[in-house]
């Protein structure tokens, strides 16, 4: 049975992209792009095997792990952040879950990137209850969390945690007040119904998520997905505009991956309903556009940052 997703996605691309640009003229301002600013707080030495991912330990990726970052330096680079023009501050450590020892420590990054009037945002893995309590209470607006793919193609890419743990986190944070932040990765080897499936399941939650991240596969050295056959770049643009037309209201953000996107292939995208963006030269520990890369391509199709509220 074909859901509403399967329609939209498979739509004459002409078809799709006019829905897509009409839906997301009618709730966002289509020449604005939301800058956030993402930073490895924790990096490498993940006990998950996510195959994709360059800090697992189990899956063959040599990149050493580090400690929590201190607090201070956090907070000087999203100084920085802020000053480049971003307006959400994305902190994202390699755990499966935090350990209470790290939590003081998370908390001071929440409340000091809070108190610079930046939207604050934490990817920190599976949380316990009394963690979303805490997350929320230092003022944390969005959590995120990706389903990262379709529930029966999920377990071709990891093993350590099931589908359903990352749907009962996403409730957890959802019933706590903060808003969702959550998507997921194309170009794994899975098929057009995976991806599908992955966007039907996030807008059927009791409420879409408030941000969406759309990754394109960054292959990476000596992970089980680095040789992995490259995604045609234009089932990226169904994906972005499917998840425009499926979510309204939400941010979809282009997110890894557009280091490896043509000016041509990023114009489609945001024609398609991305509204959101990452800057930066990093993205955890993959390559992402330069800002006078970002910048060249925002003056040549006439967009605009978004600005603090």
């Amino acid at each position: 049975m074909q859901t509403k997703a399967d329609v939209i996605y498979n739509l004459p691309l002409m078809d799709l992209l006019w829905q897509a640009q009409t839906v997301h003229r009618q709730n966002f301002d289509p020449n604005r792009i939301q800058c956030a600013k993402l930073l490895s707080i924790k990096t490498g030495g993940c006990p998950e095997d996510c195959a994709y991912c360059a800090q697992s330990a189990r899956n063959g990726s040599t990149l050493g792990a580090s400690k929590l970052m201190e607090v201070q330096r956090v907070l000087a680079e999203a100084r920085k952040a802020k000053d480049a023009g971003a307006t959400r501050y994305c902190m994202g450590a390699a755990w499966r879950s935090p350990k209470e020892r790290d939590m003081p420590a998370v908390i001071a990054m929440i409340e000091g990137v809070k108190a610079m009037g930046l939207e604050t945002c934490m990817t920190l893995g599976m949380l316990e209850c009394d963690q979303v309590v805490r997350l929320k209470a230092a003022g944390l607006d969005y959590y995120n969390h990706n389903i990262d793919t379709s529930e029966s193609f999920y377990p071709s890419i990891i093993t350590t945690r099931s589908f359903t743990d990352r749907l009962e986190t996403l409730e957890l944070v959802r019933q706590a007040g903060i808003n969702v932040c959550s998507g997921g990765i194309i170009g794994m080897g899975e098929t057009a119904e995976d991806r599908v499936s992955m966007l039907q399941t996030l807008t059927d939650l009791p409420e879409p998520p408030k941000s969406i991240p759309i990754n394109m596969l960054m292959r990476m050295a000596d992970t089980p997905l680095a040789d992995v056959t490259p995604l045609d770049p234009i089932e990226m643009v169904r994906t972005i505009a499917t998840a425009r037309i499926l979510a309204p209201a939400s941010y979809v953000r282009l997110s890894a991956g557009r280091s490896e996107m043509s000016d041509e292939l990023q114009a489609m995208c945001f024609f398609a309903g991305a509204n959101s963006i990452f800057i930066g030269d990093t993205l955890l520990t993959a390559d992402n556009p330069d800002a006078a890369k970002d910048a060249q391509l925002f003056q040549k199709l006439g967009l605009m940052a978004e600005e603090l509220a």
